[in-house]
């Protein structure tokens, strides 16, 4: 068996939303500091759907392939739909990871939780605080060091 399925094999060599939105309604950026892998995603929302989603990834073919799955799971989606995102269905639309690759569907969910709470808080649109709990953005991070 293949340690990659055809899937990730194909986001990784045909990555999807890659790229820049500029004056993007949301923007979130997660990492890992072990493995160094980085994602940042833009979000595009007209009447609470994501019209548009490009994301700049710093890392591994996993990563890389957990961005553009992720961009693809919630392009054209509500923003309801979106937050509800979960790594797990970012690893089952790649058709699974390796063990110790699945913290890319992580990062993936948790940049865009951070794009959508950055959306949230520029146009003061309340949110449960529960629902990001935990979450860190290197954005911030590395303004801090």
């Amino acid at each position: 068996m293949a340690l990659y399925s055809d899937k990730v094999m194909d986001h990784f060599r045909n990555p999807r939303n890659v790229g820049v939105i500029e004056n993007a309604d949301g923007v979130g950026e997660a990492g890992n500091p072990v493995c160094g892998d980085i994602m940042k995603i833009y979000l595009k929302i007209d009447d609470d759907v994501i019209s548009d989603v490009k994301f700049e990834t710093f890392g591994c073919g996993s990563a890389i392939a957990s961005s553009s799955m992720a961009t693809e799971l919630i392009k054209g989606k509500p923003v309801e739909e979106a937050a509800a995102l979960t790594n797990k269905a970012v690893t089952e639309a790649l058709d699974g990871l390796p063990i110790h690759k699945l913290h890319c569907s992580v990062l993936a969910e948790e940049a865009i939780k951070l794009a959508l709470k950055d959306y949230y808080d520029k146009n003061g649109i309340p949110y449960d605080p529960e629902e990001f709990k935990g979450l860190v953005d290197c954005a911030s991070c590395a303004e801090n060091h």
